[in-house]
């Protein structure tokens, strides 16, 4: 399975597979049946102190990505969120696409997320 990460405020395409929206906060402007998401993964998204820390400022680029890891590395709703990816519900998916609010498409927690879950899937 194809795991890409997409700014939520794009246009919804049928080849953006499953759409899990993986920010703590609703992002702005935006209705629910603009989003056309499947899942809303708030257990996914960085702790807002982690989040505040990070303030979308380069700099604090390579801490935010060591804390964010180290969250999900603790959290046993991720662990399972990269196992359920595997079985057989959504099997018939090509592609997770994971929706982020961030203005930066480099630097957001959706990008270290894709990676974390890429390298956390079980194996078949």
């Amino acid at each position: 399975m194809e795991i890409v990460t997409k700014r939520v405020y794009e246009p919804y395409e049928q080849s953006d597979g499953y759409r899990v929206l993986v920010d703590r906060l609703w992002p702005r402007g935006l209705t629910k049946a603009r989003v056309h998401y499947d899942e809303w993964a708030k257990f996914l998204a960085p702790s807002t102190a982690v989040r505040k820390a990070f303030g979308h400022n380069p700099a604090n680029w390579d801490t935010f990505v060591a804390q964010y890891t180290a969250e999900l590395n603790k959290n046993p709703e991720a662990a399972a969120f990269a196992k359920k990816l595997t079985e057989p519900t959504l099997a018939h998916y090509p592609r997770v696409t994971l929706l982020y609010g961030a203005k930066d498409e480099k630097e957001n927690q959706a990008v270290v997320l894709a990676q974390w879950l890429r390298e956390h899937m079980p194996k078949k």
